[in-house]
């Protein structure tokens, strides 16, 4: 099968499109044909550092395609089915196996690129809000990288709760883009200050929760922006500086920080968070959400996948065809 490898961790220059054996099927698996793949935040954060699992390595966890083979411990999955799936690694490729407790059968008539866009981003947004977050009807969020994928799930999952919904962005029209999924108040980080903002259209209180995918400087920032008892969520590093958070900050107004990383709670609270993940399936299926594309990009151009990514300027989710 052909995919998309590398042999050492790095830029995404350090891509190769090849041909490379097929997966195996394991007893609890099944090896998916992959139609759509969906670029990952972690896909690029693995790309540049973590160890590679095999030599060379396939990059990605999260495609959607159909089921060519089942594993022979599998019940509840069969031949022919369309799916989405959360692998370790592998998503990059022709083929992919997956563990088949965690894949999800497309409701009738879903189209195939939404669904490769759903589990990660929507139920990170899903998870941030509500299991961590506890986000409550008049409340205000703050939600930062307002226009990437985990963004404007954000948004709307928010809005449509009842909150009052802040986001940040770059640039005035893209702001303007994101006012019809939900936001309030859209603030530019490039000219504005998300905190003296943030205060200022609440009177002072501050926002009672934040989502904040950026880390370093930011986060320490969104603390700075919350309210009494606030509650702020760190989900990403994509800002990529390394600015440590002082916990001091947390003290002066009671506030409480969470960090959510999705892969680990699909793993610990299976049941729940897997049937969670199948009603926003649902419920985009049905569109009652709106998941965006931004590209998509043959398998062959991977690397310039990764950089759209890196360049910060995609609106929703970039995939890869196979």
């Amino acid at each position: 099968m052909k995919a998309a490898v590398y042999y050492a961790n790095g830029g995404p220059e350090v891509f190769r499109y090849e041909d490379v054996p097929a997966p195996d099927c394991g007893a609890e698996d099944v090896v998916i044909q992959v139609a759509s793949v969906s670029v990952e935040g972690g896909d690029l954060i693995n790309r540049e550092i973590r160890p590679l699992a095999h030599i060379p390595h396939i990059v990605g966890y999260q495609c959607a395609g159909t089921i060519v083979a089942v594993g022979e411990e599998v019940r509840g999955r069969r031949i022919g089915q369309k799916v989405v799936a959360i692998l370790d690694w592998g998503s990059h490729a022709e083929l992919a196996a997956a563990p088949a407790g965690d894949t999800w059968v497309l409701p009738d008539g879903m189209d195939i690129d939404q669904a490769a866009a759903v589990p990660v981003a929507w139920g990170t947004a899903h998870e941030c809000l509500f299991a961590f977050g506890r986000l409550q009807a008049g409340e205000t969020v703050l939600i930062h990288a307002g226009a990437g994928a985990l963004g404007l799930a954000a948004i709307q999952l928010a809005k449509r709760a009842g909150a009052r919904v802040f986001a940040t962005a770059s640039g005035a029209a893209r702001l303007d883009l994101l006012r019809p999924f939900g936001t309030d108040l859209g603030i530019d980080y490039r000219s504005d200050d998300f905190v003296e903002v943030a205060r200022r259209h609440t009177d002072g209180r501050g926002v009672d929760l934040v989502i904040d995918s950026i880390a370093g400087r930011n986060l320490a920032r969104s603390i700075e922006a919350l309210a009494w008892r606030g509650r702020a969520i760190t989900v990403g590093v994509s800002g990529r500086d390394a600015e440590g958070l002082d916990p001091v900050s947390l003290w002066r107004r009671g506030n409480s920080l969470h960090g959510v990383y999705f892969p680990t709670l699909l793993d610990r609270e299976h049941a729940r968070v897997h049937a969670m993940v199948q009603q926003l399936l649902d419920q985009v299926a049905r569109g009652e959400l709106r998941v965006i594309i931004d590209r998509v990009f043959p398998l062959s151009e991977a690397a310039d996948a990764h950089r759209h990514v890196l360049s910060r300027q995609a609106f929703g989710r970039v995939l890869l065809r196979p």
